[in-house]
């Protein structure tokens, strides 16, 4: 199994910029999809975006398509969130995940089987 560990949150400004980044150990990624979600309080998980690390292929939920970027370090095994034109509804917990490949791209948290422990954005209005 793979293990995640983020890193990269803090307190940001409306308007201002953030970039996550989420190590991995314990498996090459080759044959994984990596992805963020993120949670606030009283609300459920919800997903943000995803990469297929063998393609590169990438989705983002619409709510930050245009602003947010997924990438990846095939060289560190890792992959980033670069966060931009940041707003105070993009404050929650954000965790990564790592799903082995099907044949499709899953956004549902429940077809991810390992997990980060998430950290803490929070932008200021």
């Amino acid at each position: 199994q793979v293990q995640l560990v983020e890193s990269g949150g803090g307190v940001v400004q409306a308007g201002g910029s953030a970039t996550l980044s989420c190590a991995a150990s314990g498996q090459t990624l080759r044959d994984y999809d990596m992805a963020w979600f993120r949670q606030v309080p009283g609300k459920e998980r919800e997903f943000v975006a995803v990469i297929r690390w063998s393609t590169g292929f990438t989705h983002y939920a619409d709510s930050v398509k245009g602003r947010f970027t997924i990438s990846r370090d095939n060289a560190n095994n890792a992959m980033s969130l670069q966060m931009n034109s940041l707003k105070p509804e993009d404050t929650a917990v954000y965790s990564c995940a790592a799903s082995r490949q099907n044949f499709y791209v899953s956004i549902l948290q429940r077809e991810y089987e390992s997990w980060g422990q998430g950290t803490q954005v929070t932008v200021s209005s």
